[in-house]
C-alpha cells in the first residue's frame, strides 16, 4: 500500500491564459514534495488530462505511482484497455448506495498487465475497469470508466482501486463543478494579471466554509448568505451559529 495518496487537479485560477493542467503538473508536484518532504511511495490520482507519458516517467524517477483514467486524448490505449477480455475477469470489488432519489451500484475489475506486450503506458501494473450504474427517478444510466495504475496488484486491491478513482471524482463534484455551475465561474471575465487566481481564491474560500459548516447545497447556502449578508458576518467574525435553513447550518 501506498505511504499516502492526493488526488491532483490545478486550480483553473493558477493556469495561465492559453495554457491548461499538462504544464502546470510538475510545478505543483514539486510544491507536494516539499511539504512532504519526498514523493517516495506516494500515489498521485490525476483526471485523464495527465494521462501523460511524461507524468507517468516523473512520479517513477521520484519512486510515486500514478493512477489515471484514459479517455479519447489516448485512443490507442484506450482501444487496448476496451479490448482486454472484462467478461472473464471476476468482480474485484462492488458497493451499493442511494440517497437523494438516486440509487448506484459501482463496480470495480481489475487486471495484472505488467507483462511483455503489456498496455502502451510507462510503468503501468494494473488495468482497472470501473462500471457505474445510476439509476434516478426510474431512468437507468451506465458508464464505464477505464484506468491504469503503477501499483501491483498486491499494494493495490479492487476496493481501494475504487475509493481512490473516486477521490478524484469528489474534487470534480464538490469543487470543480461547483465553480463552474453555480458559482459561474467560466463566465467571469477576469483573464489578465492575478484576477483568475484571485477570484479563484475567494470562490474556493466560499465553497470550503460552507462545506464545513454542513451545507450539502452550495447553491442554496449562497442564496442564503447573499439573501442574509449580515447573518454570514456575524457567523465569520464571532463563531458562532446563526444562520440555519432545513440541510445548511451557517457556524
Amino acid at each position: 500500500m501506498p505511504r499516502g495518496g492526493i488526488s491532483l487537479s490545478a486550480d483553473p485560477g493558477q493556469i495561465t491564459a492559453k495554457s491548461n493542467e499538462i504544464p502546470a503538473f510538475t510545478p505543483l508536484l514539486r510544491l507536494v514534495a516539499a511539504v512532504l518532504g519526498s514523493l517516495k511511495d506516494v500515489l498521485v490520482v490525476a483526471d485523464a488530462l495527465h494521462a501523460q507519458t511524461g507524468h507517468a516517467d516523473l512520479l517513477a524517477s521520484a519512486d510515486a505511482h500514478l493512477m489515471v483514467p484514459i479517455k479519447a486524448n489516448q485512443p490507442k490505449l484506450f482501444a487496448q484497455l476496451k479490448a482486454l477480455p472484462w467478461a472473464q475477469v471476476p468482480v474485484g470489488a462492488q458497493t451499493r448506495e442511494t440517497g437523494h432519489g438516486r440509487k448506484e451500484t459501482r463496480t470495480v475489475k481489475a487486471l495484472t498487465v505488467k507483462t511483455p506486450g503489456g498496455l502502451g503506458f510507462p510503468n503501468a501494473e494494473q488495468a482497472v475497469r470501473i462500471t457505474r450504474t445510476r439509476t434516478i427517478k426510474g431512468k437507468t444510466t451506465r458508464e464505464t470508466e477505464y484506468l491504469t495504475i503503477s501499483l501491483p496488484a498486491d499494494q493495490a486491491q479492487p476496493a481501494d482501486l475504487g475509493t481512490w478513482a473516486r477521490s478524484e471524482w469528489h474534487i470534480e463534484n464538490r469543487l470543480h463543478h461547483v465553480r463552474d455551475v453555480t458559482l459561474r465561474e467560466d463566465a467571469h471575465q477576469a483573464r489578465t494579471h492575478n484576477g483568475p487566481a484571485v477570484f479563484a481564491t475567494l470562490r474556493n474560500t466560499a465553497i470550503g466554509y460552507h462545506h464545513t459548516d454542513g451545507a450539502t447545497n452550495i447553491a442554496e447556502a449562497t442564496r442564503r448568505a447573499s439573501h442574509r449578508p449580515h447573518e454570514l458576518i456575524d457567523a465569520v467574525t464571532t463563531g458562532k451559529p446563526t444562520v440555519t435553513s432545513s440541510n445548511t447550518t451557517m457556524q
